[in-house]
């Protein structure tokens, strides 16, 4: 169901209110008695943030989001009952684990009840070609986990030291693997997912196949995520690689002319110039007057990476392995690629924000010099490129310069007037408003069977509405 984007800046968060003033909250923590229930305001504050800070308009719209309770868990029956107490005093639940989302994903906009499965941490099992593991197990514990049997996931967000497979299911697109394996809709990627209700007397629903778009990218409004199995593929010692050149059409027309099935690439992403201010660990591996392109090279692709960097006219500054790169100081290729990009410039200078872009398929790298002309020192420009749905495709996660929300959207409006051009907006909380750009009518209706109630992450979808809420 299309979804009626607006062209000017948002007043307030999407949410519909809950009256809460009624809640009986001290009956509330006595129904969760054996639990690590949380009620210090700081760590309630703490516990109710993502890493949202990366945008201005988020950062005042969210100020005030806290949750009245927060419930550490660490087993099935402690979400159940969890789950149980939010339909028995019909309290808002919003539920966490990393919290390296962007995006306010994790962030009660009504308050009610936190509950973090960061305790759930668990891989279950690891066969040939697949993985189940619970929804706070971290990315990178099942990607260690995957390496001892000769294998390795095939995407991860870049903030996998931090983030849980559940969160990357709820909120993430693609990430770090997504150049040679699609993004995570596209079929094989997800192979099956556990999730619990929200009601009073919990029901496990299964998911396998496409029917885990259900609750992929549903940012947690539709059902409790238990566990998930994902796809594994053979390991492989990726050479993480930068090449350099003298201008930012050479760096793009190469990420171009590699986007073939002919290499095989884990990650490729393009960097101008004027980020290596940020990447301060790099020095001259990425001087202020070359443009870098950083790239994840499988042994058996480098001869071809180094031969086509030639005859393109760049210059390979840096080819190793992930350990030989952190023995010699040096960030891994991931960390120079995805909104890490955006992360290295916010560590060193807190006036920058960020904007995600589609483009328009075939890429053409035109598009990009027009907006380094338009956009001077207001924007500066990063591509990641990768496939989806069997094809290869380009976008953008690129630094405004924040200076004011009129001054943003007046960025937007000018991007989207370029054949093409869509803006993933990150300065909105609604999963439609954000990029969707329209209401999954099948996450609306898995709604009503895993939350009933309307109790989970209220506010996160326009497409649900409080008279599609069960009566208790």
């Amino acid at each position: 169901m299309p979804i009626s984007i607006p062209a000017a800046p948002p007043t307030g968060h999407a949410g519909f209110a809950y009256d809460l003033s009624r809640v009986d909250w001290q009956q509330v923590q006595a129904d969760l008695q054996g639990l690590d229930v949380i009620t210090r305001l700081p760590q309630r504050r703490q516990l109710s943030k993502d890493f949202f800070w990366y945008s201005p308009v988020l950062v005042d719209l969210l100020a005030d989001c806290v949750a009245d309770v927060v419930v550490r868990v660490g087993t099935e029956e402690d979400v159940r009952q969890v789950a149980q107490v939010a339909a028995r005093h019909r309290v808002p639940l919003t539920v966490r684990a990393g919290g390296t989302g962007n995006y306010g994903q994790c962030v009660p906009l009504n308050g009610g009840i936190v509950m973090d499965v960061s305790g759930l941490a668990r891989v279950l099992d690891i066969q040939p070609g697949r993985v189940r593991a619970q929804a706070g197990a971290r990315m990178y514990d099942i990607e260690m986990a995957a390496r001892e049997t000769g294998q390795g996931l095939r995407m991860w967000p870049s903030t996998w030291h931090v983030a849980s497979i559940g969160g990357f299911i709820s909120g993430g697109f693609g990430g770090i693997g997504s150049m040679r394996n699609g993004i995570l809709r596209d079929p094989g990627n997800m192979l099956r997912a556990r999730v619990m209700t929200v009601e009073q007397e919990p029901r496990i629903i299964e998911l396998a196949g496409d029917d885990i778009q259900k609750v992929q990218h549903a940012f947690g409004t539709n059902g409790v995520i238990l566990d998930v199995e994902v796809a594994l593929d053979p390991h492989v010692e990726w050479l993480h690689t930068t090449v350099l050149f003298p201008t930012y059409r050479g760096a793009l027309d190469f990420a171009c002319a590699a986007s073939t099935p002919a290499l095989d690439l884990f990650l490729l992403s393009t960097v101008e110039a004027r980020f290596s201010p940020y990447y301060t660990s790099m020095g001259d591996r990425f001087p202020a007057d070359r443009h870098a392109v950083f790239t994840m090279v499988s042994p058996d692709s480098i001869g071809e990476v180094r031969a086509l960097a030639r005859r393109m006219g760049g210059e390979i500054s840096v080819c190793g392995t992930e350990q030989e790169l952190l023995d010699a100081g040096l960030p891994p290729a991931y960390e120079c690629a995805y909104n890490h990009t955006t992360l290295q410039a916010l560590k060193v200078d807190r006036s920058w924000t960020y904007l995600q872009v589609a483009y328009a398929q075939p890429f053409d790298p035109a598009v990009v010099q027009r907006h380094l002309d338009v956009f001077g020192d207001d924007v500066l420009q990063h591509q990641d490129f990768a496939r989806a749905g069997g094809e290869f495709g380009t976008f953008g996660i690129i630094l405004v310069r924040w200076k004011g929300i009129e001054h943003q959207y007046e960025v937007i409006r000018e991007i989207e007037s370029q054949g093409g051009c869509q803006i993933f907006n990150p300065h909105v909380v609604t999963i439609e408003e954000g990029g969707m750009k329209a209401i999954d009518d099948q996450q609306i209706d898995f709604k009503r069977h895993g939350d009933p109630m309307g109790l989970m992450n209220p506010g996160k979808t326009r497409g649900w509405r409080p008279e599609m809420a069960r009566p208790a």
